[in-house]
């Protein structure tokens, strides 16, 4: 018996590429095993956790859950895009430095989550980060230090005109 592939065109982090995958192959598997792309971590494998979240058309989806035909002909960004070259996106930048990140298992899909509240609203309060992040689990940090990194990320990509935001 041979399985049928799908030819599945992706614009990942601004390139476009083509995949040839079954029908059964979920997102993250693609982005990992076929596009070499292991900043998208797996988790709960079931959609709750957000540990795999990514962007799809700039909306948050988790990859565990969505299937690689599904996303045929989408803009998905992975945490790999976030950085240019060795500059830290200011994400990623004050989860570093407000101590955001403590085993760094649930970072990437936190920073995904992040970079859709901070570009729906470009001056969040904590409360809205709050309720935002609530989607996205995390074992270690208790979520104030995650907070206080998204909005000092969001005051410096505020104060740079929006700028930084992709």
């Amino acid at each position: 018996m041979t399985t049928e592939l799908h030819a599945v065109t992706l614009t990942v982090n601004g390139r476009t590429t083509t995949v040839h995958v079954e029908a059964r192959k979920l997102l993250v598997d693609v982005l990992r095993e076929d596009l070499g792309l292991t900043g998208t971590h797996v988790g709960c494998e079931h959609g709750v956790c957000g540990t795999c979240t990514v962007l799809v058309d700039g909306r948050s989806v988790r990859s565990c859950i969505t299937l690689g035909v599904q996303a045929d002909g989408a803009e998905i960004r992975t945490v790999e895009g976030l950085a240019r070259g060795a500059d830290l996106h200011p994400l990623q930048d004050e989860f570093w430095d407000k101590q955001g990140l403590q085993c760094g298992y649930c970072t990437p899909g936190m920073l995904m989550r992040a970079c859709e509240i901070v570009e729906a609203n470009p001056d969040p309060t904590p409360d809205e980060v709050r309720e935002g992040i609530a989607s996205n689990l995390c074992r270690c940090t208790g979520y104030q230090f995650i907070t206080e990194a998204v909005c000092a990320a969001a005051q410096r990509m505020h104060a740079g005109s929006g700028a930084e935001t992709s």
